[in-house]
This record gives C-alpha cells, structure tokens and sequence, in this order.
C-alpha cells in the first residue's frame, strides 16, 4: 500500500551496499521505518532525504514494518543544525530522545511539531540548553511521565516550599521530603521554568535569557527524572554533556555563556520571574 505523509529523520542508518534506513516521525503515522535506496550514492536523487534531521515530504510503500521509499521532497533541509558543534549536538540529542524514549503509538501529532519547534528554535540559534530543557519535558508528558509539579505527589498539599524528587514522581512537601532523602531543593525561578516548559507549546518560545545557576539545577533535575523513568542510554547525551562543560576545549564557545536577546514583541507573555530576565547576563 503506497503511503505518503511529511515527517522529519531521527534515525538514519547504512544498510546494504548503497542503502540507507531511515525513521521518520510524523504527524498522522507516528514514527515509521522506510528503506532509502541508493541514497549513500553520489548522485543519489534522494540522498538529501535520508539526512538527519530533514524534514520532508514522503510517499513509500509499506507491507511489513519497513516502508520503501517511492518518492519525496525536501520541505527543509535544517542545514544549520549540520555545521559546527553546538546544532548538531542539541540537534542529534533530541532526535535520539525523541526516537528511543517515545514508542510508535505515543508519537502523535503533537509531538511532532515539537520537535520541528525544537529544530527551529535552535537552528534560529535560540539558547540551546533551553530548548533542550523544553522539549525533554514534552518527551516526559508524551511519554507519560510527566512530573507532578503544583502539588506534594505524597500528600496533595498546595502551598510550598516544594522539593523536586524525582523518584517520587515530582514535588514533595516540606513535611513529606523524608520519603526521598535525595529530593532537591530548586531555586524559585526553576520550579517556575519548570512549570512553563510542561505547559507551553514550543512553537511559542521566545528567546530568554538564564542564569547559569538555573540551568544547571534545570540540567541535574531533568537528568535525574530521566534516569528515574525513562531507562535509556543516549549515545549523544555524554557528548552533549562534555560540550556543556568543556566547550571552549572543544573548540566552541561554552553555551553557558551564550548571548541572548531580549524576547521580541510578537513573542507571548510568559513570566519566567527574576531567573530569566531579559538581558541577564551569565555568571
């Protein structure tokens, strides 16, 4: 049966001589495999398609579990996120979240155009720590763990102050933070970006600006929920976070000293409080 749907690549791979194995997330079939041939050629006319990160137009027959590729177009190449170090690392780590966290019957629509906000947002050259922040809290939620934030997951209450634990599936209560000994207390401005990223839609992101304290709390937070829940190794994850730490070794600006403008007027008012005020600089 021939299919055709837009989809971008998370996973492409050799098979075969000339071949190559792509899976496409996509918004009406969710994640689907399809075989590329020819596409390691040279002269191959839908190489370009079997790039990571491409999203295109795609018509494939399907009988099994693999698709075969009959025909497509590149509807954007996301070039940036192949050159230097910074895109391709952020770039290559949500597609590998993307595509190792989230089975095919979790990858809905949605989803899918959170991760095209994600590239966007980074090939534009939004502060990528952020977005990635952002969208592993849309994996989270996609794949149904998504963290209890505005009430103690032990007891209900409401009013803070609130510990992040990520064992115990979000906030603890002062009066309930013994359950989990590990449970961290964040700073204010965290529990509040932590709030937005679950509940705001990526292709709403204005440009902000971070502490670097925040961030890092914002990373050893995410990081713990993810080993709590998830259980997946990510190849690109220890990459990523040796850029994170050593990139001016690497021959790349470190990101936590990346410069970001003030939120443009058309962006959506969200109050991201003292911890991301517009011009901030880092620490």
């Amino acid at each position: 049966m021939l299919y055709r749907a837009e989809g971008i690549v998370i996973r492409s791979t050799d098979y075969g001589e000339g071949n190559k194995i792509v899976t496409l997330l996509t918004p009406t079939f969710g994640k689907q495999g399809i075989v590329v041939r020819g596409a390691k050629k040279l002269k191959s006319r839908y190489g370009a398609l079997a790039q990571l990160f491409t999203y295109g137009d795609y018509s494939y027959y399907r009988n099994g579990t693999l698709g075969t590729l009959n025909s497509g177009e590149i509807i954007e190449s996301f070039q940036e996120l192949r050159q230097g170090l910074e895109g391709p690392a952020y770039a290559a780590y949500a597609a590998e979240l993307t595509d190792r966290a989230i089975n095919d019957d979790e990858a809905a629509a949605y989803l899918f155009h959170q991760l095209k906000a994600c590239q966007t947002a980074l090939a534009e050259g939004k502060d990528p720590q952020i977005v990635a922040r952002a969208y592993e809290m849309k994996v989270f939620a996609a794949a149904g763990y998504a963290p209890m934030l505005d009430e103690c997951v032990s007891c209900g209450r409401t009013d803070g102050p609130f510990y992040f634990s990520a064992a115990g599936g979000g906030a603890l209560c002062r009066s309930c933070k013994s359950r989990d000994p590990g449970a961290m207390e964040l700073q204010d401005g965290v529990w509040k970006l932590l709030r937005v990223f679950l509940a705001l839609d990526m292709r709403r992101l204005g440009a902000i600006t971070v502490k670097d304290s925040s961030k890092r709390q914002l990373q050893l937070a995410l990081r713990k929920w993810m080993d709590a829940h998830l259980n997946v190794n990510l190849k690109s994850r220890g990459f990523l976070d040796q850029l994170e730490k050593y990139g001016e070794l690497l021959g790349q600006a470190p990101v936590t000293k990346r410069p970001e403008a003030a939120a443009p007027a058309s962006a959506p008012d969200i109050d991201f409080g003292d911890e991301a005020t517009p011009g901030e600089g880092a620490g």
